[in-house]
């Protein structure tokens, strides 16, 4: 568990404790709506009877920390902090695999896929308002077709064979052994949001 809560997190957090003075009260650190686009990485407090089963607990100086068991993947290499301004100071959680779990070769490969779609595709297309998704695998005798969902200001977009063909499908090719290719389910017909008219 790759979690890291800094001197001044915890100081902060271990003062706002003692401030509901409940007896064992510790931090519960969870994520809602893993490994999508909304994914917001939570603390909240945790009353001794509020505790879940099979929470994974970490035990700092001053405080306990209980983590959604669900949500560990996705709580991968995150960063609690405290940082000092004029205003008083501010916490922060910054959790890079919030919206996608860090994935590995063993990984299933429609969490791969999606690993590179949020990672490395989807960046370069938000410039247009776009994005893709993965609808589903298909399987071929020959191995795996990526079914991809293209939004946003690709849908309609003259250029999206283009950028579907050579850039989202070579990558995925390239990083993905025995997916084969991709198609694209969008009706491109829908010209409504396109970025290019």
């Amino acid at each position: 568990m790759n979690i890291t809560v800094t001197q001044g997190a915890e100081d902060y957090l271990a003062e706002l404790l003692e401030k509901q003075n409940v007896e064992g009260i510790a931090v519960r650190m969870f994520v809602t709506q893993p490994g999508t686009s909304y994914a917001e990485t939570c603390l909240a407090y945790c009353r001794p009877d509020e505790v879940v089963e099979d929470d994974v607990i970490m035990e700092k100086e001053k405080v306990r920390f209980y983590f959604e068991k669900n949500s560990l993947p996705y709580l991968e290499e995150a960063l609690v902090d405290y940082a000092q301004d004029r205003m008083g100071g501010q916490l922060t959680i910054k959790a890079p695999n919030a919206k996608v779990p860090k994935v590995s070769a063993d990984s299933p490969m429609d969490e791969q896929i999606n690993y590179i779609l949020y990672s490395d595709i989807n960046p370069g297309l938000s410039s247009h308002g776009g994005e893709v998704k993965l609808v589903e695998l298909v399987e071929e005798t020959e191995g795996y077709i990526a079914i991809l969902k293209f939004g946003g200001g690709c849908q309609g977009c003259s250029a999206v064979d283009l950028t579907l063909k050579d850039g989202v499908e070579k990558t995925l090719i390239e990083r993905i052994p025995g997916l084969l290719g991709v198609r694209d389910v969008t009706d491109h017909t829908v010209t409504d949001n396109a970025y290019y008219k």
